[in-house]
């Protein structure tokens, strides 16, 4: 029996599991990918999270394994442990180029994103187009944005421009915030967070089209795991939880705000160390994270406890006097109080929240009615049922809220009249900030000089940098 199965295998008549009938036995689908705001990284909690990661675990579940990441440590590692093998696609935000196609096969396009030219404000004169720069360029190794400087140079070779295989896009956008580098290329959607953190960054000019952004598989005669990820994205898409996982980690984004995201860091230095330690208390009591809890306190009084508003509302927090008594709060302008009594008050909104509603839209939703009401957030999502929507999904409720102010909508709602556009813009804002505060507090250590030292950077010229393969 064992010689007429392997002359079988020998003559071609047993054919080899494919890529995904292995990833099925194996009851695992491993993917290479690599930290980034827009791929993969640490939540709040703890947990892994990014867009990237949440598309794959949902084609994990999917298939009805388990997910199993490997994090590599620069973006031109990602396609060479792909062909070797070690895992079975790749989600990384990788942009779809003519160099990429001849080694990878792309799965079907999830994103489109635009090459940007990045520069920092009030240092040197902004360019409009390619032929005007004047000054250093440094970008990712092994990155579309290598493959462009490549593709400019071939027409202008006075270009001065350089691959860097030690820093991520972080790193090159930091040393441009400093000063110690000119320019850098990023993706509109990475720059587009980046801006939050760096917000003295601008964009002087796109300098590509439209890219799709895709999953790369290796290039072989096996489609198994290909096909099965183009059932799924159409899946996804009909669903329409394509964009719900979308708006989940860019739809909050909007205009970037450059006077307010400035505002907003120097109070965080300024202003949020005196009431830090009252925030994480009455977040570890109510069972929330302390940075919600601090970005509602910014997005309602910029943690000045004085703050009096034209209503009546006072302190950190905002309360209303009847809001305050019903916490069991006797001073609304005691920091301490103010941020315990809105601790408190978010957590039983919370609570009211209908239970089908899950996730992180549950969060959005109590914040939304932390601001104008729950009983005018639940208009707003009769609203968007009778509209085809989904009403337990923020994202639907969401672009419905502004119908609370025209008078032919909320003349048939229970509660009325209300500031819909103003809760949908209150729910970004504290979004925006939790952001931020929670890349702050997760990056302490890799400030922009520690970055510096890290990189060993000379002006964007480090000449000890170890080569890469030379696949990519």
């Amino acid at each position: 029996m064992t010689v007429l199965v392997a002359v079988l295998l020998l003559t071609g008549y047993v054919r080899q599991p494919t890529t995904l009938n292995l990833v099925k036995q194996k009851g695992e689908l491993v993917i290479v990918t690599y930290a980034s705001p827009t791929t993969y990284y640490e939540g709040p909690e703890g947990q892994a999270t990014g867009f990237e990661y949440d598309l794959a675990k949902q084609f994990a579940d999917y298939l009805g394994v388990n997910l199993k990441v490997v994090s590599v440590d620069n973006f031109n590692s990602i396609i060479p442990t792909l062909l070797a093998r070690k895992a079975d696609l790749a989600a990384a935000g990788l942009t779809v180029t003519d160099y990429r196609k001849q080694i990878v096969r792309f799965g079907p396009s999830y994103q489109q994103v635009t090459q940007q030219l990045i520069y920092r404000k009030n240092y040197r004169p902004v360019p409009e187009k390619i032929d005007d720069i004047d000054g250093y360029i440094e970008v990712v190794a092994g990155s579309s944005h290598a493959e462009t400087m490549k593709s400019l140079a071939r027409s202008r070779p006075y270009l001065d421009w350089e691959e860097n295989y030690q820093a991520d896009l972080d790193g090159l956008l930091s040393l441009v915030w400093q000063k110690e580098l000119d320019y850098t290329i990023a993706d509109s959607n990475q720059i587009e967070i980046s801006r939050r953190y760096f917000p003295e960054l601008g964009i002087a000019f796109d300098v590509s089209p439209s890219q799709d952004i895709a999953w790369a598989f290796p290039r072989d005669d096996d489609y198994s795991l290909y096909r099965e990820a183009d059932k799924f994205f159409s899946q996804l898409r009909q669903t329409g939880r394509l964009a719900m996982l979308k708006d989940r980690y860019f739809g909050h984004l909007g205009e970037f705000d450059y006077v307010d995201t400035r505002t907003f860091l120097k109070h965080m230095h300024r202003r949020l160390e005196v009431y830090k330690t009252h925030f994480k208390q009455a977040a570890k009591k109510d069972k929330e994270d302390w940075r919600l809890l601090a970005a509602i306190g910014y997005q309602e009084s910029h943690w000045n406890p004085d703050a009096v508003s034209p209503t009546g509302v006072r302190g950190i927090m905002m309360l209303t006097r009847k809001t305050a008594s019903d916490m069991g709060i006797r001073n609304r302008v005691n920091p301490r109080s103010s941020i315990q009594g809105g601790s408190r008050y978010f957590a039983q909104l919370k609570k009211q929240i209908p239970r089908e509603i899950t996730g992180p839209d549950r969060t959005w939703f109590a914040l939304a009615a932390y601001n104008i009401g729950l009983g005018h957030v639940d208009d707003a999502r009769i609203i968007t049922n009778q509209l085809g929507g989904d009403p337990n999904k923020w994202m639907d409720v969401r672009n419905n809220l502004p119908l609370l102010m025209q008078k032919r909508w909320y003349k048939q709602t229970r509660h009325g009249y209300a500031r819909g556009l103003e809760a949908m813009r209150y729910v970004e804002n504290i979004r925006n900030y939790f952001d931020i505060l929670v890349w702050r507090t997760e990056n302490n250590s890799q400030t922009p000089t520690t970055l510096l030292v890290k990189y060993q950077h000379d002006k964007g010229r480090n000449k000890e940098a170890v080569q890469p393969p030379p696949l990519l």
